[in-house]
């Protein structure tokens, strides 16, 4: 009776210690997406750099949706969550025209709610930096129809704006 107990227990143990550690794992992305993946990637095609760029306006909108969730409508959260919806329908043609299936926007379940305003913003600080890498990779990777690389550059050069906001964001929330 006993070693069933504590069979019981162990397993349970068990099932709980690997409930959390999925739980914290699911807070990071894959190592192959979005920006991070991009600037990791050495050899993008025009199907993974379309995905890639997807994935980060989707991580991007996901992280501001829960900012704003928890600290309300905020400038400039509210101003560029509006922006990475049109950064999302800007690529969205280039899906259809070069017959890419369009990723599952999953993205939610990668975004950690900051503690504090501060943090959000250097959040949005970091996120726009991995951005704007990203779309400047993007833009001069070899095999890139120029269309798409013009989408690339006009892209990074809004997030380029972004990060201005947030680096004003961040100065006055130190």
């Amino acid at each position: 009776m006993r070693i069933k107990l504590y069979g019981l227990i162990t397993i349970s143990l068990l099932f709980v210690f690997l409930t959390i550690h999925n739980a914290n794992a699911e807070l990071q992305p894959p190592q192959n997406y979005g920006a991070k993946g991009a600037l990791q990637d050495s050899s993008i095609t025009l199907e993974e750099a379309l995905i890639y760029a997807i994935q980060d306006e989707y991580l991007a909108q996901a992280r501001y949706d829960s900012i704003i969730a928890k600290f309300g409508a905020i400038r400039p959260f509210t101003q560029i969550k509006a922006a990475e919806q049109r950064h999302i329908s800007a690529l969205l043609p280039l899906f259809q025209k070069y017959n890419i299936k369009l990723p599952e926007d999953n993205a939610k379940q990668y975004t950690k709610t900051p503690n504090t305003l501060k943090e959000a913003f250097q959040a949005g600080v970091d996120g726009e930096i991995d951005n704007i890498a990203m779309y400047n990779k993007l833009a001069s990777a070899a095999g890139i129809p120029q269309d798409v690389k013009a989408v690339m550059q006009r892209l990074g050069s809004a997030s380029q704006n972004h990060l201005a906001a947030f680096k004003r964001g961040l100065s006055q929330n130190q």
